[in-house]
């Protein structure tokens, strides 16, 4: 059970690190591995809400990306 933990750690630390990203691709590229981290954590404690809820909060991270890199082309 101390890997899961140590994911949900390492998520959180990740997406506190993001917050003060300069750039906003970094910043999402770091919100999706935090979220990673946190839903790994989430699934070893199969929670209803929050595996869901991390999900949407990669998918909407991994959108922005796409957004941004659409941009610039």
């Amino acid at each position: 059970m101390i890997i899961p933990k140590l994911f949900g750690v390492l998520g959180l630390i990740i997406i506190t690190i993001a917050i003060f990203a300069k750039k906003e691709t970094h910043q999402d590229w770091l919100f999706i591995a935090g979220g990673s981290g946190l839903l790994v954590y989430s699934i070893s404690l199969k929670d209803p809400i929050f595996i869901p809820l991390q999900i949407i909060f990669i998918l909407a991270s991994a959108y922005e990306l796409f957004l941004i890199s659409r941009k610039r082309t």
